[in-house]
């Protein structure tokens, strides 16, 4: 016999999906996260300091400096030193790259709807107004 509770059921089964799919659409298309990730934040920012990118993507430094040289060895991304501050790197898609960011981009909106086959709008609406007690149960719960 489980311990387990209603509650500890749904926020298992929600965590999981979550996780699942924050790697699924990635492993589709055979990239890792961050690459999808980094294309996708310079595609939609243009040109980003490393340390921009740093903070927006929740990686460190290191990973990536690594990423972006990965990019521009395989002429996806140019990197520059900031005109404004030579202290910080600039990094930029180039054509290819932003011809292969928006193929990512497009796979990613096929990927999506092949997900939702077979959900109602109805459904989908009842699953973002769960979602959104959810925050606004946690805001209240930190709140002093």
């Amino acid at each position: 016999m489980s311990d387990e509770t209603d509650e500890d059921r749904f926020f298992r089964e929600l965590g999981g999906v979550c996780a699942e799919l924050r790697q699924a659409f990635p492993r589709h298309v055979g990239l890792s996260p961050q690459r999808v990730q980094l294309l996708v934040r310079l595609r939609r920012d243009g040109e980003t300091s490393h340390s921009d990118l740093r903070r927006a993507l929740g990686l460190d430094g290191a990973t990536v400096t690594r990423l972006v040289k990965e990019f521009e060895a395989e002429g996806l991304a140019g990197r520059r030193l900031d005109p404004a501050d030579n202290r910080y790197t600039l990094a930029a898609l180039t054509a290819e790259g932003e011809r292969a960011a928006a193929e990512l981009e497009r796979a990613h909106q096929a990927y999506q709807e092949r997900l939702l086959d077979g959900v109602t709008e109805r459904e989908r609406e009842l699953v973002l107004d769960v979602l959104r007690r959810l925050r606004a149960n946690m805001t209240s719960q930190e709140e002093p």
